[in-house]
């Protein structure tokens, strides 16, 4: 499944790319181009929290937590139209949005956050638009995949590496009464992911990462948009004052929970998983036959 127009605009991009730069230097500008594509959903989200924040009135008929909760289902719909993904992803995205959700529900109850305005649409005082955040997280997995045509390899026994989600999902309710599993988790990360090669292509030529490596960066990522959330009081952690920087231990958090992410996402990309290194001819083989 492509996007739609997308194969002839990244044909144009690295056009334009290569006539200008260096072979690594081109792919280094699309790679941040299309992770900017891939990040499309969660990036709309964000910026429709700051220009919200901006702009809405405490008098308005509609409150803002529900505006952002009807932006966020419009966006969804119009990304599913233009095929920007597909049903199948579509589904496992709102098994993370149901999941995320339900730890909002519990999180909440806790005191561990708080969030200061209200709307209609909620569930025992989380508002609606929250789990699109989770959601925005599994979108840009599968749409990352997708369009870096990434492979992972040599990928752990899935069995394994849903047994870790799961772990480090209930990880999130038990630390609150059992002694917090978070040390183990992150040495089970790699330790089970060590290993694992992301091999992605930002145009016709291969590169690749360690998967860690990739979840490190991602949640440095997540962690400053956490700190926008926060910035604009969209939600508050608990005793963090207007101005303070989110804590790095969420930094930690949103490092784990990606993994719960992303094995969420390869439920329906087992494609992409490979259980044996990739040599030469294999990796040659997976490169885009239209892309730049």
């Amino acid at each position: 499944m492509k996007d739609r127009g997308t194969p002839a605009l990244e044909r144009r991009l690295g056009d334009w790319a290569r006539a200008r730069m260096s072979r690594h230097t081109a792919a280094f500008v699309m790679f941040v181009l299309k992770q900017g594509w891939a990040a499309l959903f969660g990036g709309l989200f964000l910026i429709a929290i700051v220009l919200t924040r901006a702009i809405w009135q405490p008098d308005w008929a509609l409150s803002r937590y529900d505006a952002l909760f009807l932006f966020a289902v419009l966006t969804q719909a119009v990304f599913l139209w233009l095929r920007l993904e597909d049903w199948a992803e579509a589904k496992v995205i709102a098994l993370f949005h149901l999941t995320g959700t339900a730890m909002e529900v519990f999180k909440l109850a806790q005191g561990s956050w708080d969030y200061p305005e209200s709307g209609l649409f909620e569930i025992a005082g989380v508002p609606l638009f929250s789990g699109f955040m989770y959601a925005s997280v599994g979108s840009y997995m599968a749409r990352v995949i997708r369009i870096f045509h990434m492979r992972f390899a040599p990928y752990p026994p899935f069995w394994a590496t849903v047994l870790l989600a799961v772990a480090i999902y209930a990880n999130f309710f038990t630390h609150h009464w059992l002694p917090d599993m978070r040390l183990g988790l992150f040495a089970a990360t790699v330790l089970l992911f060590g290993r694992t090669r992301i091999w992605f292509f930002p145009g016709d030529h291969a590169y690749w990462m360690p998967l860690p490596l990739a979840a490190f960066l991602s949640a440095f990522f997540l962690w400053i948009a956490e700190n926008v959330g926060t910035l604009t009081r969209t939600w508050v952690y608990a005793g963090q004052g207007h101005f303070d920087l989110v804590t790095w231990g969420k930094f930690g958090s949103w490092y784990l929970l990606l993994y719960v992410s992303f094995t969420t996402v390869t439920l329906v990309m087992r494609g992409a998983l490979h259980r044996t290194p990739l040599d030469a001819g294999q990796i040659s083989s997976l490169a885009p036959k239209t892309l730049s």
